[in-house]
């Protein structure tokens, strides 16, 4: 009885805490307490890669984008790297001609991206996903931060455009971008995202292929004493996948990578007190919470009538799922990401991760 009543609350609290709690503790500290970013309008060399697999349909629109921006010509490389595209991307690419492109073994996003890296020299190194838009001053607003010398990464503000369909991402979205302008003013983000980041290219590091940028790059950053922060000025803008269904599929296939991160990354070693909260508190609980929510059932349907409490907390989750089961969007999205985060420990568990994967294109 005594470990049910343990299980419980500290399943009910963890989850209080990673969803609700810790956004409005880390906000609220983050007003009183922050650690400046020096920013000034410089304008360094800048190598930005696109890596692509089989984007013949998007890949012409974002190269124009690209070419359009707000940055000094002579201080731009753009570069596609190809993870071995087997449609007309490539020779889409090859009709620009200020346009360097990398064709690659099929490998993976990271392994293209390592070796465009390796073939280029911008002292400032940006990433974008092909079926995004920048703002035409996204990157020079991006790289103002490199002035602050602490700094190494750089990632900015995804906004999700209106779905056609069902999908709550962009509710949701909101919500992480609040937190994460929260941890980068108080110490460092502690996730990016693939439309648009960028790395000084002295602090870039090379990871396993497996593992993805957006959450590897910020904390090995912190990890070897510099900063990755949040410019929210720096805007992309990108179309989510039309319903929650959908997006299900997407956060199952990235939550396999993070897994791998969370237990084979080496991700809580010297991150220092404030950064290692946010860490806890934002990636290893958010991403348990399937886990969490499996033991807080369990428990509150073996203390049923035994307290108010449990009564009051089984009752809340069967009525998250019955709004689901019905077709609430909201509580759709919730159960759907949520148990994303359970199926995903599952695939990983059972066959591993590799490092390429096919798009969804719906």
């Amino acid at each position: 009885m005594v470990f049910l009543v343990v299980l419980f609350w500290l399943s009910l609290s963890a989850l209080a805490w990673t969803h609700v709690l810790y956004p409005a503790v880390v906000s609220a500290v983050a007003r009183v307490v922050q650690r400046r970013v020096e920013k000034d309008d410089v304008e360094p060399t800048v190598t930005i890669v696109v890596a692509a697999y089989n984007e013949e349909g998007s890949i012409a629109r974002r190269l124009q984008n690209l070419l359009e921006l707000d940055y000094p010509r002579d201080k731009l490389e753009l570069v596609v790297s190809s993870d071995a595209s087997s449609d007309r991307t490539e020779e889409i690419a090859l009709q620009y001609p200020e346009v360097t492109v990398i064709a690659n073994p099929r490998g993976g996003k990271v392994a293209a991206q390592d070796r465009a890296v390796r073939q280029t020299s911008g002292e400032i190194v940006a990433f974008s996903d092909a079926n995004c838009t920048w703002s035409t001053d996204a990157l020079r607003t991006l790289v103002r931060a490199f002035a602050d010398p602490t700094v190494a990464y750089v990632c900015g503000r995804l906004k999700i455009l209106a779905a056609d369909g069902t999908n709550k991402e962009g509710l949701y979205w909101r919500y992480e971008l609040a937190v994460r302008d929260a941890e980068s003013r108080l110490a460092s983000v502690t996730g990016g995202n693939g439309s648009i980041y960028a790395v000084r290219r002295s602090d870039y590091v090379e990871v396993d292929p497996r593992f993805g940028h957006d959450l590897s790059l910020p904390y090995l950053m912190v990890q070897r004493g510099r900063r990755a922060v949040y410019e929210p000025g720096a805007v992309a803008f990108e179309k989510p996948t039309p319903s929650n269904e959908t997006e299900y599929r997407r956060k199952v296939r990235m939550f396999e990578h993070c897994w791998l991160i969370l237990l084979r990354g080496r991700m809580f070693r010297r991150l220092g007190p404030v950064y290692g909260l946010e860490i806890v508190s934002h990636r290893l609980l958010r991403y348990t919470s399937g886990l969490l929510h499996v033991v807080l059932l369990a428990a509150s349907l073996a203390l049923v009538t035994h307290g108010w409490a449990y009564d009051v907390v089984l009752g809340a989750q069967l009525g998250l799922f019955a709004a689901a089961a019905v077709g609430v969007a909201v509580a759709r999205y919730y159960v759907l990401i949520t148990l994303a985060t359970l199926v995903s420990l599952w695939n990983y568990l059972r066959r591993g991760v590799p490092a390429n994967w096919e798009p969804l294109r719906e």
